[in-house]
């Protein structure tokens, strides 16, 4: 079981008649994790009744807490918005489209607990997603990880674990959650991936089209082969101080 507090950070773009089941499946998972928790829930400046339901939940789910962004900035802002907000220092991000399960958060916890883990990423095992979204997920993956030297075999999945601190270390940018792993790896961090389920979205629809998801991918992928190759690295050979000189090490 899980020793660290921890914040389960939801971006919420129109996603009305989803959030009051993942609430209650959270709940019910998180209960028995034996740790502290929190779920922050962020508003992408949604179009429907997302926001009323939130406000409402609050009162059947005292671990909730609401944040609004002002207008609509995609996944990758709300996020941020959320890692910032949270209270506790290891954060888990997910979906809030339902299909994720979050008893899948205990796992993910376990294996965050593991000596020498700084991340954990979920891999999708059997994705229930149409054959045509499939496709688009594993070009996608490829891509990424050809261009960004990767072997990262789900980046899409949102369900993740990371300390905050180590998060908001990360430069931040629209499509950075696609690449956390890889942008956590390039800070000297180990990352390792958990098999987790996937379930078939009960109500609304996707928000990402095939054309749009390409285009911002391709330009994201290239940013962050730009950051990978001007990373910033150096040793110290000596350091002078009031107490005498010692050698030292860093990056």
């Amino acid at each position: 079981m899980a020793s660290s507090d921890f914040s389960v950070v939801l971006p919420v773009y129109e996603e009305e008649e989803n959030l009051e089941m993942v609430l209650e499946e959270l709940t019910r998972a998180l209960d028995g994790s034996g740790s502290s928790y929190e779920i922050v829930a962020v508003d992408d400046g949604s179009g429907d009744g997302s926001l009323e339901m939130l406000r409402a939940l609050r009162v059947k789910f005292p671990a909730l807490r609401v944040l609004r962004l002002a207008e609509h900035r995609g996944q990758s802002a709300a996020l941020h918005a959320g890692v910032r907000a949270a209270r506790n220092p290891v954060v888990i991000t997910m979906d809030s489209d339902g299909q994720y399960d979050p008893a899948d958060i205990i796992a993910i916890l376990d294996a965050f607990e593991r000596p020498g883990v700084d991340a954990v990423a979920g891999m999708r095992a059997r994705r229930m997603d149409s054959p045509w979204k499939k496709l688009q997920s594993r070009i996608a993956n490829g891509v990424r990880n050809r261009l960004t030297d990767e072997h990262i075999r789900d980046t899409g999945c949102a369900l993740k674990a990371v300390r905050r601190v180590d998060y908001l270390e990360l430069p931040a940018f629209n499509g950075m959650h696609r690449f956390l792993p890889t942008l956590l790896r390039r800070n000297g961090k180990t990352v390792v991936e958990v098999p987790v389920s996937h379930r078939p979205r009960g109500h609304g629809r996707s928000k990402y089209g095939m054309w749009g998801r390409l285009i911002r991918g391709v330009r994201d992928v290239m940013g962050v082969r730009w950051l990978i190759s001007r990373r910033l690295s150096y040793k110290l050979d000596e350091v002078n101080s009031d107490h005498g000189t010692s050698t030292a090490a860093g990056s």
